[in-house]
């Protein structure tokens, strides 16, 4: 756990690092008293709760008895179903220790702010226990994540400031450091740090895996946890070991990811998943690998694809980590026999991905789901090309927003690209977000056009086709096109300098915006396609009956 006043080498704060060797001294079979905190927090169903904090664990264990015979496994499958919790999510329960254990050391105070980086889900319950205790909550997460997390820690109260998802866990710009860095700029600021922080495995050894026991009656022959900060399955597998020697305890982890042992797992040409929630580029500290008696690793279809099952035949409204998890036990679990149980763990709710892996155009686009069966139409095969475009200007990110506005109007554009001065594409800027953040104050027309960066832009290739176009469109509003581009470096013109600079752009048409992709390969930006451009070309293209 961090609080503001670190120490600092000159004017740079000292840097906490999520992956530093752990001081835990436990090993299976200690006789050391433990200098944690432990205690279980069980409550009566039948009476009614202080808090909706109350609601946050004992969440039920549901046999997966259709799964089973479509299956054909042998053992008794259980989903431990931690959607359950009042939060929506397994990190109820760490969040919900975190605070209480800061509470009572005195680390955190009334008036304090509470600071977190995170994928969402921690988040949303250190949101959900800084609502009901009065604290002030600023959420850091990565770009990567849903829209529906920051709605619902939006609508909880807390304050959130996204981060790239590209930036490692090391680099100035990723959710941990910049963290750690508002942490050191607010007053009574307190990061209480999921990565570190010993209430995180221990919350899962007091609680979910003592559950876990209680509900199979003493007897699990395995446990299948998935891994992002580590501390389920940590908590976890340390109880199954003390309790239950025989379990064996399965570890999951996405490609892209580097959690699993053997290194040989990790190795792989992924650069980037989808899955939420999980995996991570660095090992935290408060994961144990060593109660992990194996580990296997998941694809992003393969995971996308079970949690679509899982809603689907057993009713189950988890989200992708829990298809993970759930199609990794389909494999570890034929080793069992009759009578044995398998338990696995489902983390979260699909109330965070109801515009992501739920909707089917979202899955057919990543082609994660087969093309509906449908009548061919003329315009399928036409490549992008076909479509008359205009070479786009793009702007640098220390343009101003005033002066982006000037150029948008004069050329018609309702959205321009920013790029950095080596042509890679930082975002685009769109007259919707600009007119948002204009009208909300969150900026001035002097402020950096990089303030009011859209990031969530798709890309095309000229040569693809209309078809995958016409995906794209139907969820956003335009695509970049990628080819060749015109740039316009205005970073220090006044408003007064831009019309004929315009127009010299317009000339002659200099250097190539770059797209950079995880494999080291660039494109260049042709240009951009909207609705309007699409719909234009079928109307003046349409064969005549």
């Amino acid at each position: 756990m961090a609080q503001n006043g670190s120490s600092t080498n000159g004017h740079e704060a000292t840097w906490i690092r999520p992956d530093r060797p752990p001081r835990c001294t436990w090993h299976l079979g200690t006789t050391e008293p433990s200098p944690h905190q432990h205690y279980k927090r069980r409550f009566d169903r039948t009476k009614a709760y202080t808090s909706v904090l109350d609601a946050i664990g004992d969440t039920p264990l549901v046999r997966m008895s259709r799964i089973e015979k479509t299956e054909g496994v042998k053992c008794e499958l259980y989903a431990k179903c931690e959607f359950f919790n009042a939060g929506g999510s397994v990190k109820d329960r760490i969040a919900l220790r975190m605070v209480e254990t800061a509470e009572k050391s005195g680390l955190i105070k009334p008036g304090y702010t509470l600071i977190e980086p995170t994928s969402g889900n921690t988040g949303i319950g250190l949101a959900l226990a800084a609502a009901v205790k009065g604290y002030r909550c600023i959420i850091v997460m990565p770009e990567k994540m849903s829209a529906e997390k920051v709605n619902v820690l939006r609508a909880l109260g807390a304050e959130i400031v996204r981060t790239p998802t590209s930036a490692s866990f090391e680099m100035p710009e990723s959710h941990i450091r910049v963290a750690q860095k508002l942490q050191n700029e607010i007053e009574n600021a307190v990061i209480l740090d999921q990565y570190i922080n010993s209430g995180n495995p221990v919350a899962h050894y007091d609680t979910t895996a003592e559950e876990i026991i209680e509900q199979c009656g003493g007897h699990v022959d395995m446990v299948v946890v998935g891994a992002g900060t580590g501390g389920t399955v940590c908590g976890i597998g340390r109880k199954m070991k003390e309790k239950i020697p025989n379990c064996k305890v399965v570890g999951v982890d996405p490609l892209g990811s580097i959690l699993a042992q053997p290194g040989e797992l990790n190795e792989t040409d992924v650069s980037f998943y989808e899955v939420e929630g999980t995996g991570y580029d660095f090992i935290p500290t408060v994961l144990d690998r060593s109660v992990v008696d194996k580990w296997y690793k998941t694809a992003d279809k393969d995971s996308f694809i079970m949690a679509r099952r899982l809603i689907r035949e057993e009713g189950f409204l988890c989200g992708g980590s829990s298809g993970a998890a759930m199609h990794i036990a389909l494999q570890a679990c034929r080793e069992l026999k009759e009578g044995q149980k398998c338990v696995v763990l489902l983390p979260d709710s699909v109330r965070n991905y109801m515009t992501k892996f739920l909707k089917e155009e979202w899955m057919i686009e990543r082609n994660f789901l087969p093309e509906k069966n449908m009548e061919k139409k003329w315009w399928w095969d036409v490549p992008v090309s076909k479509i008359k475009l205009h070479t786009p200007v793009s702007v640098l990110p220390t343009t101003t927003c005033g002066a982006t506005l000037q150029i948008m109007e004069e050329q018609g554009f309702d959205q321009i690209p920013v790029v950095d001065g080596n042509g890679v594409v930082l975002g685009t800027v769109t007259m919707g977000n600009m007119m948002s953040n204009l009208t909300s104050g969150k900026i001035v027309p002097n402020d950096a056009v990089s303030k009011t960066l859209y990031k969530g832009f798709k890309e095309i290739q000229m040569t693809d086709n209309l078809k995958k176009l016409s995906r794209i469109l139907e969820i956003d509003h335009f695509a970049i096109v990628m080819h060749s581009k015109l740039q316009c470096d205005i970073a220090n013109l006044s408003l007064t300098d831009l019309k004929p600079s315009i127009k010299s752009l317009r000339a002659e048409p200099v250097g190539g915006a770059k797209i950079t992709n995880g494999d080291g390969h660039s494109s260049q930006i042709y240009g951009i396609v909207t609705s309007v451009d699409f719909c234009r070309y079928l109307a003046t293209n349409a064969p005549k009956e």
